[in-house]
């Protein structure tokens, strides 16, 4: 018998303990284990409330979790609760899906002031994360700025301008959806250091900019390459392209609100008195080799909210090799120390889709089975339990979670899917006795 723990719950944790099942039958058990009392992780906290077709993929990772198999031990912080290190004794394979849940901060002068927040705690915010329920970003003011030219920077904006009726059959978390109606937002800049054709946007992502019922994006036709130039690229890539040229050449219709994209825009500083009021922007051009330089010509953008969507960080373990220049865990393939593995974010960094998980939980589950024997006689899941109620500590198993997931569901507003609990505390009461 094979006894794995896979730490986090979120795609990259799932999809290897599907891999184990796959790969060794029953002859494995895998505990998956997750510091917060609900699983999934990415899905549940990152994906955007209004895109509930890819949050079903969840459905698949119940399945693995329903097994006899594989279990879901939540409510158990690793560092905490039970380190890396003991829980090497207990399993032949110890495999780290923490995913990168912390924002890379923008480094300029300003950055810490009250406004600037980050794109992990903005849409942990809005999809109801227990670290962010509190967060109350600024939503007074007219002017945004959203620093960033990949998807997260516009779900951040398209959320930030949709009509309440236009949240219709999402699972945005209630304190958000009655902050968002009581904002004064009218003027939303994306920005982002190169141009049109150097974007990290998918053409669905983009597409939907355009159907907003209040909001209108703007390009500046300035801003593209030759026309025939697009035919260089990627068909994805230009389709999205499209999209920003369609924009371009819309005609003005009039509505409140303003999705200005800023391309060859660098963010230098944020100015403001107390708080964030404004960012300062270096118009940037592209060398031959497509790196943006600064030009020193400067302009402002009035913003009392700027999120930054410009990458994210897995957190270090200690005790576990870390590169800090990439914010990942130091790995080859997958493997860190004899016994210990990463996957997903945590292994790559953060990029790549939910779907380019499965192939990594594969790979590594591969590299698992060269490397351990059948029989190594550790304990495993009976070691967890003993060691985890030696230290009192309030695991909520997967039948628990069904609990939260159904009271969750009975309390939603008409149409929505659920209304999430954002505290642990009503987590776990909302399981029972």
């Amino acid at each position: 018998m094979r006894h794995v723990a896979v730490i986090g719950s979120g795609p990259a944790g799932y999809y290897t303990a599907e891999a184990c099942l796959k790969t060794f039958g029953d002859a494995v058990r895998v505990d998956v284990i997750d510091r917060l009392p609900v699983p999934y992780g990415l899905i549940r906290f990152g994906v955007a409330p209004d895109h509930q077709s890819i949050k079903a993929v969840a459905k698949r990772y119940e399945q693995v979790a329903l097994t006899d198999n594989v279990r879901f031990v939540g409510n158990v912080t690793v560092g905490e609760d039970v380190t890396v290190a003991e829980l090497q004794q207990l399993y032949d394979a110890v495999v780290l899906a923490t995913g990168a849940p912390h924002d890379r901060p923008l480094d300029v002068p300003g950055a810490d002031l009250p406004g600037v927040i980050g794109s992990a705690a903005f849409v942990g915010w809005y999809n109801g994360h227990p670290d962010f329920a509190d967060l109350a970003p600024p939503l007074a003011g007219p002017g945004v700025a959203v620093i960033g030219n990949g998807n997260v920077a516009l779900d951040v904006a398209r959320i930030l301008a949709k009509t309440p009726a236009e949240f219709a059959g999402s699972d945005i978390v209630a304190h958000a959806l009655e902050a968002l109606e009581q904002a004064r937002v009218r003027d939303i800049h994306i920005l982002g250091r190169r141009g049109p054709h150097q974007i990290a946007m998918t053409p669905k992502e983009l597409g939907e900019l355009g159907q907003l019922a209040r909001a209108q994006p703007v390009v500046d036709p300035a801003d593209f390459p030759p026309e025939g130039d697009d035919a260089l690229l990627e068909p994805g890539m230009r389709k999205a392209v499209t999209h920003l040229r369609d924009f371009a050449a819309a005609p003005h219709k009039g509505k409140p609100i303003a999705i200005d994209f800023d391309f060859f825009a660098m963010p230098v500083a944020v100015e403001g008195d107390g708080h964030a009021e404004r960012v300062i922007v270096e118009r940037t051009r592209l060398t031959d080799d497509l790196r943006s330089v600064g030009t020193g010509e400067t302009y402002a953008i009035e913003a009392s909210l700027v999120v930054t969507c410009i990458g994210y960080r897995t957190p270090p373990i200690a005790g576990v090799p870390y590169e800090h220049g990439r914010g990942r865990f130091a790995n080859t393939d997958g493997r860190i120390l004899p016994g210990l593995y990463c996957v997903g974010w945590a292994r790559r960094g953060p990029t790549g889709t939910i779907g380019t998980n499965r192939p990594d939980g594969y790979a590594v589950v591969e590299l698992i089975a060269a490397d351990t024997g059948a029989a190594s006689g550790k304990t495993g899941r009976p070691g967890l339990d003993t060691l985890l109620a030696e230290r009192a500590a309030d695991v909520v198993t997967f039948r628990d979670w069904q609990k939260i997931e159904a009271a969750e569901v009975a309390r939603a507003r008409d149409g929505a899917p659920r209304e999430k609990f954002t505290g642990i505390a009503e987590m776990i009461a909302a399981r029972g006795g």
